[in-house]
């Protein structure tokens, strides 16, 4: 298998539907996640073993960033043609994707946590497999739905 490295994402589309999320990728492409996110206050360890993706948005919700974390199947032309970033954490690793949002590799999950007060914008985390699919949203103590 090859080596797969760090890629920095690039600000892509944005669009909240009903029952999920809708990510638009340079290349034309769209991806639906499945939702509604559930509020989660401050951080959220996911599922062990899932493929966890991190999107961070501007305020207004409809342009973001997002990054793969972990990947090891997406090569980095298609990322990078994508715009979707990729970051490759070692056991008891921790890396800021964004200024406030960091993750970090804990047994076989992923953590992810957000000083919301640093970040100007949304920060959503999706956790899935070929068995499931979770949506997260980190939100502060204060959230009320």
């Amino acid at each position: 298998m090859s080596t797969r490295s760090n890629v920095a994402p690039s600000t892509i589309g944005v669009d909240f539907v009903e029952g999920g999320v809708v990510v638009q990728y340079l290349d034309g492409r769209e991806v639906f996640y499945h939702g509604p996110p559930k509020p989660v206050s401050g951080s959220i360890k996911t599922p062990p073993g899932k493929d966890v993706h991190v999107l961070v948005t501007d305020p207004d919700g409809v342009e973001g960033v997002m990054t793969y974390v972990n990947d090891r199947d997406t090569h980095d032309g298609i990322l990078e043609t994508t715009g979707v970033g990729r970051v490759m954490l070692e056991s008891d690793d921790e890396e800021v994707l964004f200024p406030g949002v960091t993750v970090s590799t804990e047994a076989y999950s992923i953590r992810v946590e957000a000083d919301l007060s640093a970040v100007d914008g949304r920060v959503f985390v999706f956790a899935e497999d070929e068995m499931s699919e979770h949506a997260y949203e980190l939100v502060d103590e204060e959230y009320d739905a």
